[in-house]
């Protein structure tokens, strides 16, 4: 599923400027806004008494069976014409913000990089969305839903913020599993590293040793890429079954969800060995033992380092270079989900035609 550009949203004073036989825009509900000028002369109702509400909602005229009638089919076929959203009044103030985005705004409902850390209206949001329930345990509310992929996928890519502490996932034992602090994974894996570098070292001579630990961490960037492409973003090929969507939520949906969650920003240990387990078993399938562990190593190093970047780029006030990345990573978040999907750099991005452009303005602001 392609994600669809958003309809942009639009201020009172920008539909009323569109009142004219050559530009003659209407909104329903107060809301939805519409360019009828290509229509007008095609109006049963005759173009008179469309440019009558030129600029200005045309709901309750629509609605008059005395006027004239219009049947489901009309207000089916209007939707071609649906050019804008009509901003409410707290969106109008917002649009006052300088470098208010109206286009990741209708997409995700963050305005701002700076939005990411405001908290969610609990009530508001599931009034609204009829999506997940922030109050409670989320993974069964995603098991037991019948939402259909397209519902899912729009909603879990609308980043949401709990505020301090974390929202419940399981909401019974297993609840600490599902948290894991940053300095985690360098206390755990930097060891086991090290140790792997000592039995590579037994076999090899510093001057090899090296440039197969370098080998190593540059392929971990294009594993990172495929990983956060291919499967935690594996959105067109998800199964339309909350099974499927569970899963995903559990693998990357939750950190898209909650994006701003300090203890779900890292990978868990244990997830970490079973997508790692893998790579060792190949690794030394294909190559010698002590190559093998020194390549292997320099990928667990990349690893590291990749969390810990993952972790910084969404809490950390970083120096010009990395704030760079920080706007990158944060517009896959609240921008295009679809692209960007380099973390500790942009580099396979660019080789494979994923790269997000243009993040100047939004880098100034961090």
């Amino acid at each position: 599923m392609s994600m669809q550009a958003p309809v942009p949203l639009m201020t009172f004073a920008e539909l009323a400027a569109h009142n004219t036989r050559r530009s003659c825009y209407i909104s329903l509900h107060n809301r939805r806004i519409y360019d009828v000028t290509r229509f007008l002369d095609e109006h049963p109702g005759g173009a008179d008494l469309l440019l009558d509400y030129a600029g200005k909602d045309a709901t309750a005229i629509m609605a008059d069976i005395i006027s004239h009638e219009h049947s489901e089919s009309a207000y089916e076929m209007i939707e071609d014409y649906l050019v804008g959203i009509l901003a409410t009044k707290d969106e109008e103030e917002k649009l006052l913000i300088p470098g208010f985005d109206r286009e990741a705004y209708m997409l995700t409902g963050v305005a701002s990089v700076e939005e990411l850390s405001l908290k969610t209206d609990f009530a508001a949001d599931f009034r609204s969305h009829k999506f997940l329930d922030l109050n409670k345990p989320l993974f069964l509310q995603v098991l037991f839903a019948d939402f259909n992929k397209e519902f899912y996928l729009t909603q879990i890519h609308r980043p949401r913020h709990y505020g301090n502490g974390s929202a419940p996932i399981f909401g019974n034992f297993l609840e600490p599993l599902s948290k894991t602090p940053w300095f985690v994974v360098p206390i755990v894996w930097v060891p086991c590293v090290c140790y792997g570098v000592y039995l590579a070292s037994l076999g090899l001579s510093i001057w090899s040793l090296v440039p197969l630990f370098c080998i190593g961490l540059f392929i971990w960037t294009f594993v990172e890429y495929i990983l956060h492409r291919m499967l935690f973003h594996m959105d067109d090929h998800l199964p339309d079954h909350s099974f499927a969507f569970a899963l995903h939520f559990l693998l990357h949906g939750v950190h898209h969800f909650l994006p701003m969650d300090k203890f779900r920003l890292v990978m868990p240990p244990t997830l970490f060995v079973v997508l790692a387990s893998p790579f060792y078993a190949l690794a030394h399938f294909i190559l010698p033992y002590h190559i093998a562990m020194a390549v292997y190593c320099g990928g667990i190093f990349g690893y590291i380092c990749y969390d810990c970047t993952h972790y910084f780029l969404h809490h950390a006030v970083l120096p010009s270079y990395i704030k760079e990345l920080k706007s990158y990573h944060l517009e896959h978040h609240y921008k295009n989900y679809e692209l960007g999907f380099g973390v500790t750099s942009k580099f396979w991005d660019v080789v494979f035609g994923t790269e997000l452009v243009d993040t100047s303005v939004r880098t100034k602001a961090l």
